[in-house]
């Protein structure tokens, strides 16, 4: 049985108080606008720009959308439905093939790594070392050893130069210890951002750096995280040159991948 229907009190947001009951980031909400449309989603971070009227909900289709609360009727149908911004153990996991090159692939969150369990409207990381092997057919063949390594949970607009620092760092190590390129799994909000950070960073690597993302989470059928991390491996494998760079669709028919330098 579903509970009332109330107004509530939101962190930051100036909406009539109904209930002392706040909504925190990660939580599953329905929104119920004045229009009568009811939408159901995670409750995003907000940020310095954004209005106090405005509740940024990710939608059970990956997409993120800014609702204006003025009128609305918000009910919480799950506390902390997703752990935003929480920072994974860093484990690695090794997968070993038949090819010649040692990849490090960095997840720092975003929606390539994003799947969506529709039963409970949560939002898990989606990408572990079997999940890799089964979403990008035959990279086995393409590598001698990749090293899987669940660096951040963050949304893109999140990471800051202190992420960028991070990053940079376990990259250089990367090479240093002898791999011949990096994958970085990244949010596309501000991986232009992230991926010259690294371009002025990392100076004469032997290898690639490759950010790559989606912009449909991994579960759905329309996605393209899979045809952007083919494109990104075999990038990472058979690149003739060693700089940052960002990998993603080049058309909206996900037919090919275009490599943009990363400055």
């Amino acid at each position: 049985m579903f509970l009332s229907y109330y107004i509530v009190k939101l962190k930051g947001c100036g909406i009539d108080l109904s209930l002392n009951y706040e909504i925190d980031e990660g939580d599953l909400i329905e929104v119920r606008l004045p229009s009568g449309e009811v939408l159901k989603g995670i409750v995003m971070p907000s940020t310095e720009f954004s209005s106090k009227d405005i509740l940024i909900i990710k939608l059970d289709n990956g997409y993120n959308v800014g609702v204006c609360t003025k009128g609305a009727i918000i009910r919480v149908l799950r506390k902390g439905a997703v752990s935003i911004g929480k920072e994974p153990p860093m484990e690695r996991t090794v997968i070993r093939g038949k090819g010649e090159a040692k990849v490090l692939f960095l997840s720092t969150g975003g929606t390539i790594m994003s799947r969506v369990e529709y039963e409970t409207g949560a939002v898990r990381p989606a990408i572990n070392a079997t999940e890799l092997t089964e979403m990008v057919p035959n990279i086995t063949e393409l590598v001698s050893e990749i090293h899987v390594m669940e660096m951040y949970r963050l949304l893109s607009e999140n990471l800051t130069p202190n992420e960028w620092s991070k990053i940079a760092t376990e990259v250089g190590n990367a090479y240093r210890n002898g791999f011949d390129s990096v994958v970085i799994a990244h949010g596309t909000d501000t991986m232009a951002y992230t991926s010259a950070a690294i371009a002025f960073a990392v100076k004469n690597a032997p290898g690639p750096t490759i950010f790559v993302g989606a912009q449909r989470s991994s579960d759905r059928p329309s996605t393209d995280a899979v045809l952007n991390l083919r494109a990104s491996f075999i990038t990472a494998c058979k690149a003739p040159f060693a700089e940052s760079v960002v990998a993603m669709h080049g058309t909206t028919s996900d037919t090919y991948v275009l490599i943009h330098r990363g400055v």
